[in-house]
């Protein structure tokens, strides 16, 4: 029989030898904070100060969540407000903060068959992708990207997979992957700004649709509840978590860049306290 992700996990982390000593915790991650850059820039001011390393398991954000609330992880940083409440609520997670802001984009090519240039509704944006059949590429792995994607799916009232929806590209790949299909194809997609100002090939793809309050983004930090998974790191990963909302470390997110922009913008907030404060 193969081993579950959950197995594969704790074998990785059995593999990867450990200092005596040594203080670290693991990071359940969103795969745009890792592949845009801003974990490598942030997570070395963090040790350098605390001594604590911090070991990133970078994944979509519902696979994220669930290897956290099987314990495989010490804490998440992800991007879907409402899966991540609901993780605090079934007592999983505690000590919810946001952290930094940017918002998605919606993506296409230059000559953009569905007209959608310069639209500030997004959700009619996507109608008229669904009614014009133009290719859309979706990321199709249950990321924050991809949840966010399919709400606004089922707000332009566009039910997929009961019409002929053979425009419809499911992927299941991370965003850079996405994009690069989508860039191949000349479709339209989804992305998180970081990702696609990350992303090599820009000239193939034009940003269209921006600007839509449905289309903020919010990346948030939670911790995996002790009292669920006692043997959890706590204590490192909540010194992550409260550095991430102090000023150093929101510096340390606005001082981000990719090329001349800012990728991410500081938005620490933190829920009131529930759960474990161990």
């Amino acid at each position: 029989m193969k081993p579950s992700l959950s197995g594969l996990f704790l074998l990785l982390c059995a593999a990867t030898p450990v200092q005596a000593g040594e203080r670290y915790f693991v990071l359940q991650s969103t795969t745009s904070v890792q592949n845009s850059g801003l974990l490598e820039h942030i997570l070395p001011l963090f040790t350098a100060q605390t001594g604590i390393q911090v070991r990133v398991v970078a994944v979509g954000t519902g696979q994220a969540l669930y290897h956290a609330r099987n314990g495989d992880g010490d804490a998440v940083l992800v991007h879907d407000p409402e899966a991540e409440r609901a993780f605090v609520r079934e007592g999983f997670g505690v000590l919810r903060c946001e952290v930094a802001r940017n918002d998605f984009v919606l993506v296409g090519p230059r000559n953009d068959p569905a007209g959608i240039r310069g639209l500030d509704d997004v959700v009619d944006a996507f109608r008229r992708i669904a009614h014009s059949r133009a290719l859309f590429v979706s990321r199709g792995d249950d990321s924050g990207t991809h949840r966010r994607e399919q709400a606004l799916w089922r707000q332009a009232g566009i039910e997929l997979g009961v019409a002929d929806t053979s425009w419809y590209r499911q992927v299941g790949s991370g965003m850079t992957a996405t994009l690069t299909i989508a860039a191949n194809l000349s479709a339209y997609t989804l992305t998180d700004r970081a990702s696609f100002l990350a992303f090599s090939h820009r000239r193939e793809l034009e940003e269209l649709v921006r600007g839509d309050p449905r289309l903020e983004n919010l990346y948030a930090i939670a911790l995996v509840n002790p009292e669920r998974h006692p043997r959890v790191r706590f204590a490192e990963a909540r010194s992550f978590r409260d550095w991430l909302v102090s000023p150093e470390g929101q510096a340390a997110i606005a001082a981000f860049r990719l090329g001349d922009e800012r990728a991410f913008t500081p938005a620490a907030r933190c829920d009131a306290d529930t759960g474990s404060r161990r």
